[in-house]
C-alpha cells in the first residue's frame, strides 16, 4: 500500500512538473495573430506590444463568460489610461449577430473580435474551453493563463506589477 502511494505521489510530481513547463509564464511569446474586430478593422498581437493586454476567449452561450464580463469591463476601465488593453475574442461557433448584440447591449468598452475560422483560438494553444484568458506583458510575452474566470484581485495585482515594468 505504501509503495502504491509513493508511486502515485511520484507520478503526480512528474505530471505537475510537466504542466509547469508547459504553462511556463513570462517566457512564451504571444502567438502572431490577427484579430478581426466588430467594426471590421484588424489588430495584430504585434500592435499590442508596449501594452499590458488581456486576451479573453469567450462565447455568448458560456454562462461563466457572461458572468465575468462586467468585471473584465471594470478592469479595463480601471487600467486603460495606464497602457492596459483588452481584446475579447468570440469563439468561431458563436453566431456573429449574437456577439454584436451582446457587445452593443452591454456597451463593452474594449475591443471585441470574432474568430470566424477558429485560427486565433488554434494559435493560442487550441483554446476550446471558455472562458480562457491570457495576460500578456509589454514585451508581448504570455505571463499568465486563466481557464475559467480569473481571481480578479490577483489579476489586478499582476496588472499593476506589469504596468510598473519598463
Amino acid at each position: 500500500m505504501n509503495k502504491r502511494m509513493l508511486g502515485a505521489a511520484a507520478v503526480a510530481v512528474v505530471l505537475a512538473a510537466s504542466a509547469g513547463v508547459y504553462f511556463a509564464t513570462g517566457q512564451t511569446p504571444a502567438p502572431a495573430s490577427r484579430f478581426v474586430l466588430l467594426d471590421g478593422s484588424t489588430q495584430t498581437t504585434a500592435d499590442l506590444k508596449g501594452k499590458v493586454t488581456l486576451v479573453n476567449f469567450w462565447a455568448t452561450s458560456c454562462t461563466t463568460c457572461v458572468a465575468e464580463m462586467p468585471e473584465i469591463a471594470s478592469t479595463y476601465e480601471k487600467y486603460k489610461g495606464r497602457g492596459y488593453e483588452t481584446v475579447a475574442v468570440a469563439m468561431s461557433y458563436d453566431p456573429p449577430a449574437y456577439v454584436v448584440n451582446f457587445a452593443q447591449t452591454r456597451k463593452l468598452p474594449f475591443k471585441v473580435a470574432i474568430d470566424n475560422t477558429g485560427a486565433v483560438a488554434k494559435a493560442w494553444g487550441d483554446v476550446q474551453l471558455t472562458p480562457t484568458s491570457f495576460l500578456v506583458n509589454k514585451r508581448g510575452e504570455i505571463v499568465k493563463r486563466y481557464v475559467g474566470a480569473p481571481n480578479f484581485e490577483e489579476l489586478h495585482r499582476l496588472i499593476e506589477e506589469l504596468l510598473a515594468q519598463a
